[in-house]
């Protein structure tokens, strides 16, 4: 079997993964991820506009990364393969800002399907929550709505799901007590702003041993430190709220390996499907 071809935003997450990075620096490599296609073109003046920082920060980024400067990382950019944008045409430049919003959303789903051809971390995550009884689910906040969607659904093939979608003191105590009943993973949705309580939550889950799995806006969230594995999926922010339609389709996504992954699952399905019938719970 050939291996899968990774597209231009999947290459780079591989070349900046395993580096050590400054919050700044996180920043330029999000930026260069979310312009795959660009970034072999761009230069250093124009990467630190797109990131927001100076243009020595570029710089120091690419040493960060082990070329001797911008230009040498530029170098390797193109070496990965990247391609140009197409360039705009007058009826895309005259879209308003709610068309603008949902063009951005189509290619953050783009830019997920070009991660997803390599199967590997999903399937990997979906062993390790699947396996995981009972399996704590956590979103705070703006992620509230992926973490309680996700386990709505999981629930009726998990035999043992506890959302956890509330902060305060009793956040690090459900998760001792997710721990001590077994636990072995907890799923974590973070989506900025990033609460200082899901940090808090997370180094707790880690202190009791959980493997934590994240579904984050950016492999380079802050949360990346605290977790074994990264499933990146970007937000919109084209709105006055952030919008997040790839974090639901990869939540999703990982939902379905799941399945595949725990005994039963089908029966499970079947078995409430019988009891919502039975009770006329749909109108359909």
């Amino acid at each position: 079997m050939t291996e899968p071809s990774l597209g231009p935003s999947a290459r780079l997450l591989e070349l900046f993964d395993g580096h050590r990075l400054t919050p700044t620096q996180r920043r330029i490599a999000h930026a260069l991820v979310r312009h795959a296609a660009e970034a072999p073109f761009l230069s250093s003046v124009e990467v630190a506009e797109l990131a927001g920082v100076s243009q020595p920060s570029v710089t120091r980024f690419a040493v960060a990364l082990g070329y001797d400067g911008y230009p040498a990382l530029r170098r390797r950019l193109r070496e990965l393969g990247g391609e140009p944008a197409p360039p705009e045409t007058p009826t895309e430049a005259v879209r308003n800002e709610h068309q603008q919003a949902v063009l951005a959303e189509i290619a953050h789903l783009r830019r997920l399907a070009e991660l997803l051809a390599d199967p590997e971390p999903i399937v990997r995550a979906a062993r390790l929550l699947a396996a995981s009884r009972p399996l704590p689910v956590l979103g705070l906040r703006a992620a509230s709505a992926q973490a309680r969607g996700f386990a709505y659904f999981a629930a009726k093939v998990h035999p043992d799901i506890r959302l956890l979608d509330e902060g305060g003191t009793m956040l690090a105590d459900r998760i001792e007590q997710a721990a001590a009943a077994g636990a072995s993973a907890l799923l974590c949705f973070a989506l900025p702003r990033y609460p200082r309580e899901l940090m808090d939550a997370l180094t707790v889950a880690r202190d009791c041993g959980l493997t934590v799995l994240t579904v984050a806006d950016s492999a380079f969230a802050p949360v990346a430190k605290l977790s074994d594995l990264i499933l990146p999926a970007e937000v919109g922010t084209g709105l006055v709220f952030d919008t997040a339609c790839a974090p639901m389709v990869l939540g999703r996504v990982l939902l379905q390996t799941m399945c595949d992954e725990l005994p039963g699952a089908e029966a499970r399905l079947e078995a409430i499907e019988q009891s919502a019938a039975a009770r006329g719970l749909f109108l359909e």
